[in-house]
């Protein structure tokens, strides 16, 4: 394919991921103002992100699994219609138990779509050539989130529109992205194979990251962390995972192949996700809420404010994935993007309510340009490793980790963030002689409708907090590295016939 054909066969699964990215970043800005009219508090605020990248961590193996028993093309398109409905449905929501339940459905949706166009790619195009066009899923992913919280936030702040357009606002593309994939993604006809679900499977591991989840959302308000309920919580979900490990040793198409953690690539790039994850969700999130609650901006005005994180990872992403396919080399930009998504992490880690913009700016640059360097080459390495007839399995492995990393990182930091939230509030109105009473519950605050006198110390509380969150996320970046450091170096394939993959195998086993 000439690199024309190659970019028509991706626009829909550009446009795609275009969509699936929006459903997450166009209400990030929205959260303060859905919550406060839905009267949802800060661990309502994470269960609305997590509920989604949940969904997406137990449906991402599955989509990547059919990817290698049916077709690719109608599983896009299945997505995008899980997708369209699910948002539909979210635009409807009345209550924050029926928004999180919609988010669920959203997530099973946009992971499809995420973890597929990866998958087509990789079906496309050899390893060598396939650095430019990751580049290109790099940029469309940040102008996607650039756009989001820009997006939401005009939605939010225009009274005749409202919060609920944020859900309905993707509906039109995803409908052009689907009739565009009827159009311009074709693939040869593969040999018929009657799927086998790995339903037990999906069922174990989703019920596994749940309970954890939950665990790590009420403990240290609802319980004590050393408590019954946490042994609990927590024994549950290691018996549920031990399981669902027995049961892939035993599935005739297991959910996630445990033979691909053979690869010493696959295993090291996988957890490398997950730490990854952590800061790439963690700092979506978050900042956010930082420029609204910490610094009194709206929605809109928060959006273009993370501006310098956005052009960061869409300028490295593009520029690195054309040095790999010139070069053929890809392990520096994982080395430097995990270093840089450290420091990055650890440099926001010192926001506070009255820090200087300017900084901020140069601090959100840094962690951009290193999940840019990141997040796209993880999956190459990961591809350039196994056979043609695992790619699907392979590349939704990374997926798997990295939102599975990024669930859990939002639901621990969330929960930290309310807990710090809360105690410096009270610092603060105890050092002004003021009831505790008088920050109006623990939900989250509407600023416009505070008392004067009050509104400092929720803001001084708020940019403290998050800028804890941002600390304690910066070492799981530095595990991240280490775990990259151990990776090999494969030379990238110039071709993506089946009889390739061994070699790659077999220099991966000789470098080991």
């Amino acid at each position: 394919m000439s690199h024309r054909q190659v970019l028509e066969a991706l626009s829909g699964l550009l446009l795609g991921l275009f969509v699936a990215v929006l459903s997450s970043t166009v209400v990030s800005n929205a959260l303060p103002r859905i919550l406060t009219d839905l009267h949802g508090g800060e661990s309502a605020y994470t269960w609305v992100v997590t509920a989604a990248l949940l969904s997406i961590t137990a449906a991402t193996p599955l989509w990547g699994k059919l990817s290698d028993l049916v077709s690719k093309k109608l599983l896009v398109q299945i997505a995008m219609v899980i997708y369209v409905l699910s948002s539909a449905l979210a635009g409807l929501s009345q209550s924050i138990g029926m928004l999180i339940f919609c988010r669920v459905l959203q997530g099973i949706g946009a992971g499809g779509v995420i973890a597929l166009g990866q998958i087509c790619l990789a079906a496309m195009v050899p390893p060598r050539e396939r650095g430019r066009y990751s580049g290109y899923f790099g940029a469309v992913f940040a102008l996607a989130t650039i756009g989001g919280p820009l997006i939401g936030g005009v939605i939010v702040d225009t009274s005749w529109l409202g919060w609920r357009w944020c859900f309905y606002v993707g509906i039109p593309f995803a409908v052009i992205a689907i009739l565009v994939l009827q159009r311009t993604l074709k693939f040869p006809d593969a040999p018929a194979r009657k799927p086998k679900i790995d339903y037990l499977g999906a069922v174990l591991i989703t019920a596994a990251v749940s309970l954890l989840m939950i665990w790590i959302s009420l403990a240290g308000k609802n319980y004590d962390w050393a408590s019954w309920q946490t042994a609990a919580m927590v024994g549950g979900g290691l018996v549920l995972a031990a399981l669902f490990v027995a049961v892939e040793k035993r599935a005739a198409e297991p959910l996630i192949p445990l033979d691909l953690f053979r690869h010493r690539t696959v295993a090291l790039a996988a957890l490398a996700s997950a730490f990854v994850g952590v800061g790439m969700y963690g700092t979506t999130t978050f900042l956010g809420q930082y420029f609204q609650l910490a610094k009194e901006k709206t929605p809109t005005q928060a959006g273009l404010l993370t501006l310098p994180m956005i052009l960061g990872l869409a300028v490295s992403s593009t520029v690195a994935g054309k040095l790999i396919t010139k070069y053929g080399k890809w392990k520096g930009f994982l080395v430097a993007g995990t270093v840089l998504l450290a420091a990055g992490l650890g440099l926001l880690g010192t926001a506070r309510a009255d820090s200087s913009y300017a900084l901020l700016a140069l601090y959100m640059a840094v962690a951009g340009v290193g999940l840019g360097l990141t997040s796209q080459n993880l999956v190459l390495a990961v591809q350039n490793t196994v056979p043609r007839n695992e790619l699907g399995a392979a590349s939704s492995v990374v997926t798997f980790f990295r939102t599975m990393g990024g669930a859990m990182g939002v639901s621990a930091l969330g929960a930290l963030l309310g807990h710090k939230v809360a105690s410096y509030t009270a610092e603060n109105f105890a050092k002004a002689g003021i009831p505790v009473s008088g920050a109006g519950g623990d939900g989250i605050p509407d600023l416009h409708k505070l008392p004067a006198q009050i509104v400092p110390l929720i803001t001084d509380a708020f940019g403290h907090g998050v800028g804890t969150v941002f600390l304690i996320a910066a070492p799981f970046a530095v595990v991240g590295f280490l775990l990259v450091l151990f990776i090999r170096e494969v030379p990238l394939r110039t071709t993506n016939e089946a009889a390739a993959a061994p070699a790659a195998k077999t220099a991966e086993l000789v470098a080991d």
